[in-house]
């Protein structure tokens, strides 16, 4: 776990000193999945628990497999909730990514579920996080500085309330979310109406002057479309997904045998 804390704790400077941050997304319960995901020179491995069926257990074998490769993991949890939180960092996650973050109390409780005494509420365990004893006292001594905190701002409240959800020094940075975002702007999946492009300059300009990361998830990412979101501001982005990946090959697919056909 030691060498985790270091891993963790380069991840945490290049958030906060917003250097290019490249990341990758699995929703699929396989280790295997995430291994291979690790080997490919990402920061960290974003894990969904928020649309998708993988369990706790599921998660811890992620993030071990991750670990062993030498990079982070970060799962987006499926709620705001302290029993999850808990079972996932002591699980050994690097911190989280928190959905739907658009009240300064939502930032609050995220921070006490997170953080330990005095900072927050985390509660003291012994787990793979933890070693399992240990690495106990380097871990609770050091987590509360290596630890990570991305929030999600998906929503119209959340934008607007940009400025005030980033005035944490616990929090990281902030991912946007554009498909809820549409959504919330009453456009769904529009991705490039002007009423959620305008949302998602806000949310980049607001990090900008807070110093936090912004980061944005690219359904089919090339390096034209990288590098304009680095261009429009972005400073970490994830690069599809397992899911898109899947979803995107299964439509060639598709269409290759149509032709044929």
């Amino acid at each position: 776990m030691i060498k985790a804390s270091s891993e963790r704790h380069n991840l945490k400077k290049q958030l906060e000193e917003r250097r290019k941050v490249f990341a990758v997304w699995t929703s699929f319960g396989h280790p295997s999945i995430s291994e291979v995901f690790s080997r490919i020179g990402v920061d960290f491995v974003g894990i969904d628990l928020e649309h998708s069926t993988i369990s706790l257990e599921q998660a811890q074998q992620i993030i071990t497999v991750c670990h062993g490769s030498g990079t982070p993991a970060l799962p987006r949890i499926a709620s705001h909730n302290m029993e999850m939180i808990k079972r996932l960092l002591d699980s050994g996650a690097d911190g989280i990514i928190a959905p739907l973050v658009s009240q300064t109390s939502d930032v609050e409780r995220l921070i006490g579920w997170c953080k330990y005494p005095p900072v927050g509420q985390r509660s003291y365990g012994v787990a793979r996080g933890q070693g399992y004893g240990f690495d106990f006292e380097e871990y609770t001594r050091s987590w509360n500085e290596t630890s990570i905190l991305i929030i999600q701002i998906e929503s119209v409240q959340g934008v607007e309330k940009v400025e005030e959800l980033l005035n944490f020094e616990e929090v990281d940075g902030a991912m946007i979310g554009p498909y809820d975002i549409s959504g919330s702007v009453g456009v769904p999946g529009q991705l490039n109406h002007p009423d959620v492009v305008e949302a998602c300059k806000k949310v980049i300009s607001a990090c900008q002057r807070s110093g936090k990361s912004c980061g944005i998830h690219l359904v089919e990412p090339s390096l034209k479309s990288v590098q304009k979101a680095f261009s429009d501001g972005y400073t970490f982005v994830v690069l599809a997904s397992d899911v898109f990946l899947l979803w995107k090959w299964g439509a060639s697919m598709k269409d290759l045998i149509e032709k044929i056909r």
